[in-house]
């Protein structure tokens, strides 16, 4: 018997007949090998020990606090918590991830329709404290869950203008969580991510549960690593951060409540875009004005063409400087975890800038606000809403995994990014000094 190959067919001969035999094709090939194997994995972190569907070890910690919130919004974990996709629907290629949310949809900007003022939203609240001259709002006295729609409305713009607003002794189901992010946006609903059973859109942020599903779990000597350098070490949510900066929409108004906090510790740092931006020289501001960089995922997928080369992420180009359309105030665009690249000048330069902001935007205290997210009372939760256009990020792991710490994360995708040359910074536009 002899056997010839082509690209597509095996022509088997033998004496009695011949017979031609479909060749699959390589890419699809490759596939079928890791979506049938249990320890291949493509599109999840190397570092993680990947379990799908409701998962039962999840319940062996689940804080008595989330326990409560989730029964008592009727959501199922008599199989196990939190839930991993099918990994028949989570992808294997690079094209596939790229694709899942390519198309451009109408983004409506809320807080246009909201009343500068704000008397709706402030009038209804027992006290507004603003915590930092810069950044961050707690509104006391009112549920997230039982606001109009014009209050919703002028909570956008105070989100956009204070880029991160508290509301402390919440009652907030996980659903009403979403229907909110609804309200603000599109909900992204990531391919790969562990969410609450039943509800695509709702993330689960739970670092015991990381941790304990980990090959490479966080220690109090590893869990910043990230900081000094994103390329060669990842970490958490420890890391600074800005969410999602690769999709061609990236996120708006970004929700994460947490059911579990500890007595101490497991505060979250965020950063203003617009002061950072502001920190800047007047010259320095007109050469980054309208350059681009490039935005990369933190999860990487096989390249059809060349599937052997390893992992890649999906990278996105978006402006380096963006205008808030909220506000019409410029704000630096970029994180040290996912920013890689600008255009138009060489790597080395790139290099440089990017580390020389990076570091505006950590290590100036003054732009940045560390929020204390206890105590709350029993059956209570705390929320966090932040433009995401307009920050950076990063959580406080000082309580080494010893204090029960659950949240659930909604992500409402906002505008493609752009730059308007138009546009003012904030200072400029509050009137305040633009001193050397």
């Amino acid at each position: 018997m002899t056997t010839q190959t082509s690209s597509q067919t095996l022509k088997l001969r033998s004496e009695d007949q011949p017979t031609t035999v479909k060749a699959v094709p390589l890419d699809k090939e490759i596939e079928n090998i890791i979506r049938s194997s249990k320890n291949i994995f493509v599109g999840s972190k190397p570092s993680e020990k990947l379990s799908f569907g409701p998962d039962p070890e999840g319940l062996e910690i689940l804080p008595t606090a989330t326990r409560q919130r989730l029964e008592e919004s009727g959501i199922d974990i008599s199989k196990g918590y939190p839930s991993k996709p099918d990994k028949s629907k989570i992808p294997v290629y690079l094209d596939e991830a790229a694709a899942i949310r390519t198309d451009t949809y109408p983004f409506v900007e809320r807080a246009k329709n909201a009343d500068p003022e704000k008397k709706a939203l402030l009038g209804a609240a027992k006290e507004v404290i603003h915590l930092t001259k810069h950044i961050g709002t707690e509104i006391v006295g009112l549920q997230l869950s039982e606001l109009t729609d014009k209050q919703k409305d002028e909570l956008a713009l105070l989100i956009s203008e204070r880029v991160v607003v508290f509301f402390r002794e919440q009652k907030l189901s996980p659903q009403k969580q979403r229907e909110l992010g609804e309200y603000y946006g599109r909900v992204e609903k990531h391919p790969q991510a562990v969410r609450v059973n039943g509800l695509d859109g709702v993330s689960v942020i739970w670092s015991n549960y990381s941790t304990k599903k980990s090959k490479r779990p966080l220690t109090f000597k590893n869990v910043n690593y990230g900081n000094f350098n994103s390329n060669k070490y990842t970490g958490g949510t420890d890391d600074w951060h800005t969410d999602l900066t690769h999709e061609n929409q990236p996120p708006g108004v970004t929700h994460l409540h947490l059911d579990a906090i500890p007595d101490v510790g497991g505060d979250t740092y965020w950063g203003s875009g617009y002061a950072a931006y502001d920190k800047l020289s007047e010259e320095f501001k007109k050469f980054l004005d309208g350059k681009k960089a490039t935005y990369v995922s933190l999860h990487g997928y096989l390249d059809r063409n060349d599937p052997f080369a390893g992992p890649k992420k999906i990278e996105r180009v978006h402006p380096l400087v963006r205008t808030n359309p909220a506000t019409g105030w410029k704000s630096l665009f970029l994180n040290r975890k996912y920013t890689k690249r600008i255009l138009g000048v060489s790597p080395v330069e790139s290099d440089i800038i990017l580390n020389y902001l990076f570091d505006v935007y950590e290590k100036n205290a003054d732009i940045q606000v560390r929020f204390k997210w206890g105590p709350t009372k029993p059956g209570y939760g705390v929320s966090a809403l932040w433009d995401n256009r307009v920050s950076i990020h990063r959580t406080v792991w000082d309580y080494e995994g010893q204090d029960e710490r659950h949240g659930t994360r909604v992500t409402s995708l906002a505008e493609v990014p752009y730059f308007d040359p138009e546009s003012k910074s904030q200072r400029e536009a509050l009137g305040l000094p633009l001193d050397e």
